[in-house]
């Protein structure tokens, strides 16, 4: 069993579950800065991929949170709450990123929003098409995740 699990709240809000307490600051780096865009989870989860084997990446930033990540781990701030800070390895990173993109893959659609990107498919491998499409490369994780 994981360490973090991620669900909806009954207001359709991203929301999450620890077991350790050290995590907390993860989970609300995923649930703040992701939030429920797929296309910011692959980013993240890229830049996991990049930094593993060796290619350099930019740091993080947004309005909420810096965060650097190297092979050593990832370190980020949140701007404004002080208890929203951490530092974890890159194992406990990449768990947290590949856990949040399973969870945001299972969101079940809404009927009543058309995408304009590939509306055929499902919305999770439309997401990575765009990714692919935006940065002209194959996503990291194809083959792995999706």
């Amino acid at each position: 069993m994981s360490f973090i699990r991620f669900h909806l709240s009954d207001l359709g809000t991203a929301r999450f579950v620890v077991d350790d307490q050290r995590y907390r600051a993860l989970g609300a780096w995923a649930i703040i800065d992701i939030s429920l865009i797929m296309g910011v989870c692959l980013d993240a989860l890229a830049m996991v991929d990049d930094v593993a084997a060796g290619r350099p990446v930019e740091p993080w930033s947004s309005e909420h949170y810096d965060l650097t990540l190297t092979q050593q781990g990832v370190t980020f701030s949140n701007y404004w709450a002080d208890d929203e800070r951490g530092r974890y390895n890159l194992a406990e990173f990449r768990e947290t990123v590949e856990l949040y993109w399973a969870f945001l893959a299972n969101r079940p659609e809404s009927a009543s929003i058309v995408r304009d990107f590939w509306p055929d498919l499902p919305r999770p491998q439309a997401e990575v098409l765009l990714w692919e499409q935006t940065w002209q490369r194959p996503h990291p994780y194809r083959g792995r995740l999706f």
